[in-house]
């Protein structure tokens, strides 16, 4: 094993400003006597502090050895003694022929007087010194020592001696051949919980056989044991149970007595052992109850979210699926938490399992938490909280049509909320139910025409007003929308109310010395008369005026285009419906009297925007349509709208089963007639691999170790990740193999001695550009004649920016008198696309955090690529980023593409994506795609990845 193989447990932080001293200096501070005693252990601790760092910056400092064994070693002051188990840890204790220091004798001899020393401290901390020790010969005298320590009179010296025991016989077994009976011993007769603990967890590893013995003569006796030692219980059932099958029924009991623990972690583990050891609903009944109070009773919002992620994953597996569809309601209680990710989740967990059996309690608890998120902002996520309460409902509407008319009533309300998001959604429920549900469209109508006054926002003005126009087929409901139209818009025409108004605020001196009339002459060469009074009005409070009305005044016309299409729809459907020629033309009238008024409203210099182009030209066709009344037009504005309506609904829905279908597919277990049968009694032990070690994987997963699967695609391979450092000329050839690992990379670097020389020193220097930082200083090697090594630097990642590692390899020639001799590497630029994740969000998502992103960047398309389709799927491959626009939406060829990419960093960065692309027909069929990619985020840091895509 090479020193950069070696485990390193000491992290020391080290001030970059102080300077190295020198070793003369060291020696004269470790050996100085003083007359205080106080200040001579000050000096001697500040100067063995000074050594460390040293020592663990690569320096080698051998003359100080003897000085710290004289002058050092004997001092009784605890602050010193913690310090030389630091200095003993990370010392050099080998000469370069790998033999043992002579001065180590008297180090372990010092150690040994530790071991029988009076105070708990310095016994206890000597014993954890000693679990890091990795000499046999420094270990062997103290054996005698180390075993009387199991009966001292302090837990904290049994406990670190049965580790120290359990390291020196795991690593060299013949020390101590008796140690798993001496240590079953010494648990039996232990009322220490945390001695009791090491002890077993020994047990486990070392004779998992004493370890069952114990275990089954104090079964019964579990629940009043202390939670540390019950989750060791629990890691020691689960091992047998999986390597024994048979063992099963043995500890089933023991493990339904831990779910009542009062200790979380315990309750955890063992609701997910018993889950892998059985698969009876009752058994899955209870660890999913168990979760469930977990989530419930802990305040860590992390917990909840891990435990729910659990849950998840219970109800992937379609046996245990039924069962959780029982506890639905008890996984609703979790609302109750203010967090809105365990909220989010929750919900989509209560929709997946929501069946015919339970979708009417689930809806009553759903409105319940709507109607209590009402009027309600004392949190900052009550808003989106009460949006994802909409989309659950919609969700249920749509998979129970029964729901519909009990949820409607309720969410109708949400229409005149200021929260836009939520409004917006309510609405797009609306219209599904309302084009779905022939049966509810009076109960809508009704509804909607109820709630239309009170709409706040714009946006939803428009929505609520295409509906109504769309779906209202009654001469009542057509007079009711009128009426509501009018009483929306106020005094008609508008532009002589609104200066009547305005006049009617000017007092009559002002009027007399109003500023005189201005004549301007228009490019027909008429002359126009321009009113003060519409120039320089005085302001009006905008809550005065009816909602419409203050829309279009402060210039938002895009509603007065909406508008013209109801009126248009509605009358034309009048039309149809009352056969008096009389109401026909009256009907008619109004509505192109609304329309003209608004088109003079917005050529007036009233609004605080004029009209735009699109809007005169729709209100005219609308106007144009009225006055002719074609079969033609009626056709297009009362079947064609719809029919594309229902279209994009049907689509819709077709997509959504799809994907359901997928997914039960996924989940199903299909077994084929020609399947092995495998027998339990007739497998070896080692094959028994169905599922995979929950512990080792939670370790490992903490530890930031997720295990990934190489791919079987040779191209995937760990050696097409290999970068080559030096040349195959160099003196040192280096080689890299760059691992990215989440929030870390690890760079494996392969190191060759080309030369005749042994080469000393050999240390490899790294620096790092970018949002990169190194976390250690690899340690200098020994190189023989053509000998090679394997050095490992840790590389930490804060954020999703193109990083650079660049350095180089010093080394001293053995026997040379020259200097230092140097080999510059090449630079490894990191890979960050390993950081980027495809990932998905709805579109009302995209196009918010589209409007709140500041940073954009817009990248001009040049390929040679002649398929609009095919430079899509290159895009998508080469920046890691998921289509968000269906794929029907993209089938077919009309010339041009447009298309939503949306991606998410492991650290919650969001990158979005806008492909305006197009294929320039008259350039012939293998001109090249054109267009324009705009990419936008928080931050430029991050995603400059992003700015030079092809």
């Amino acid at each position: 094993m090479t020193a950069a193989e070696n485990v390193c447990y000491t992290l020391i932080n080290v001030p970059n400003d102080s300077e190295p001293p020198s070793e003369v200096s060291l020696k004269a501070d470790l050996g100085k006597k003083m007359i205080c005693e106080k200040g001579e252990i000050k000096a001697k601790t500040e100067a063995l502090k000074k050594v460390i760092i040293m020592i663990l910056n690569g320096e080698k400092l051998p003359g100080l050895l003897m000085t710290i064994i004289r002058f050092v070693l004997p001092l009784q002051d605890h602050t010193i003694k913690k310090l030389l188990l630091v200095f003993w840890e990370i010392v050099p204790k080998t000469t370069p022929d790998g033999k043992l220091l002579q001065e180590m004798i008297l180090v372990c001899d010092a150690y040994r007087k530790d071991l029988q020393h009076p105070n708990e401290f310095i016994r206890g901390s000597t014993l954890r010194f000693l679990c890091k020790l990795k000499e046999s010969e420094l270990l062997e005298p103290l054996m005698p020592a180390i075993r009387a320590c199991l009966e001292h009179r302090h837990s904290y010296v049994r406990r670190n001696a049965v580790l120290a025991i359990y390291t020196i016989y795991r690593n060299f077994e013949n020390l101590i051949p008796d140690a798993p009976e001496l240590i079953h011993d010494f648990l039996v007769n232990e009322k220490d919980a945390s001695c009791k603990r090491n002890a077993f967890m020994m047990l486990i590893h070392a004779d998992q056989d004493r370890a069952l013995d114990y275990l089954s003569t104090c079964i019964d006796q579990v629940h009043t044991f202390g939670d540390i030692l019950q989750l060791v219980i629990v890691e020691l059932i689960y091992k047998v149970c999986h390597a024994n099958p048979s063992e099963r029924a043995r500890f089933i009991r023991c493990i339904y007595n831990l779910l009542q623990s009062s200790s979380p972690a315990v309750k955890y583990e063992a609701a997910g052992t018993l889950v892998t050891l059985s698969s009876a609903p009752t058994a899955i009944k209870a660890a999913a109850q168990c979760y469930i109070d977990l989530i419930i009773k802990e305040s860590d919002n992390n917990v909840k979210l891990i435990v729910l992620d659990r849950l998840i994953e219970l109800k992937e597996h379609p046996t245990h699926e039924r069962v959780l569809q029982d506890l639905v309601m008890d996984i609703l209680r979790v609302l109750s938490t203010p967090d809105l990710e365990v909220r989010k989740k929750t919900l989509q967990l209560a929709l997946d399992l929501v069946s015919s059996r339970n979708v009417e309690e689930l809806v009553i608890v759903l409105k319940k938490e709507v109607i209590k998120t009402n009027n309600v902002t004392e949190h900052e996520d009550t808003d989106k909280f009460r949006q994802l309460l909409v989309r659950t409902l919609h969700s249920c509407s749509v998979r129970f049509p029964d729901m519909a008319a009990n949820v409607i009533p309720v969410l109708m309300e949400f229409l005149s909320d200021t929260n836009e998001a939520a409004a917006a959604d309510v609405l797009e429920f609306v219209r599904e139910a309302i084009q779905r549900f022939d049966n509810l469209r009076p109960l809508i109508i009704e509804k909607m025409l109820e709630v239309f006054h009170a709409i706040k926002t714009v946006k939803i003005y428009r929505g609520a007003l295409w509906i109504l126009g769309e779906y209202c087929s009654t001469k009542e409901d057509i007079q009711s929308v009128m009426t509501e139209v009018r009483r929306s818009l106020g005094e008609i025409p508008i532009v002589e109310n609104e200066i009547k108004k305005e006049a009617g605020e000017v007092k009559p001196e002002e009027e007399v010395n109003a500023a005189p009339a201005a004549k301007l002459v228009t490019e027909m060469g008429t002359y126009v008369t321009q009113s003060a009074l519409s120039s320089s009005r005085p302001s009006k409070k905008e809550e005065d005026r009816p909602p419409l009305r203050g829309f279009l005044m402060d210039g938002d016309f895009y509603v007065a285009a909406s508008l013209a299409t109801t009126l248009t729809k509605v009358a034309l459907r009048y039309v149809a419906i009352v056969q008096d020629k009389k109401r026909q033309n009256s009907f008619v009238a109004e509505s192109m009297l609304i329309m003209a008024t608004i088109l003079h409203l917005g050529k007036s210099s009233l609004p605080k925007k004029p009209i735009t182009d699109d809007d005169v030209d729709r209100i005219s066709l609308c106007l144009k349509v009225l006055s002719e009344c074609s079969p033609l037009m009626n056709d297009i504005f009362n079947k064609e709208c719809r029919k594309s309506l229902s279209h994009m609904l049907t689509v819709r829905l077709e997509e959504e089963k799809l994907s359901q279908k997928k997914e039960s597919e996924k989940r199903n277990v299909l077994v084929q007639a020609d399947d092995p049968i495998s027998f339990m009694q007739l497998t070896a032990k080692n094959e028994m691999t169905s599922k995979e070690d929950q512990f080792q994987l939670s370790l490992l997963a903490a530890m930031g170790n997720t295990l990934k699967k190489e791919a079987a695609d040779p191209l995937a391979s760990k050696l097409n990740k290999v970068t080559q450092l030096t040349g195959f000329s160099d003196p040192v050839y280096a080689e890299a193999y760059v691992h990215v690992n989440q929030y870390d990379i690890v760079l494996d670097v392969l190191v060759v001695n080309q030369t005749n020389d042994t080469l000393q020193n050999c240390t490899l220097e790294l620096a790092t550009l970018g949002d990169l930082k190194l976390v250690e200083k690899p340690s200098p090697l020994t190189l023989a004649p053509h000998d090679f090594a394997n050095i490992k630097a840790n590389v930490k990642v804060a954020s999703t920016e193109n990083g650079i590692i660049f350095g180089n390899i010093v080394y001293d020639v053995s026997g040379a008198a020259s200097d230092r001799n140097c080999v510059v590497l090449s630079d490894i630029h990191i890979d960050i696309m390993d950081y980027i994740q495809p990932a998905s969000c709805t579109d009302a998502e995209f196009r918010q955090m589209w409007a709140e992103f500041e940073w954009e960047n817009k990248v001009t398309v040049n390929t040679n690529i002649a398929d609009l389709n095919e430079y899509l799927h290159h895009i998508l491959s080469s920046t890691n980023m998921k289509c968000l626009t269906p794929e029907k939406a993209l089938s077919g060829f009309c010339g041009f593409m447009a298309a939503n990419l949306y991606a998410r960093s492991i650290f919650g960065e969001d990158a979005l994506a806008n492909v305006s692309i197009e294929k320039p027909i008259h350039l012939g069929p293998d001109a090249p795609v054109n267009g324009h990619i705009r990419i936008r985020a928080k931050s430029q840091v991050g995603h400059s990845d992003y700015t030079f895509i092809p």
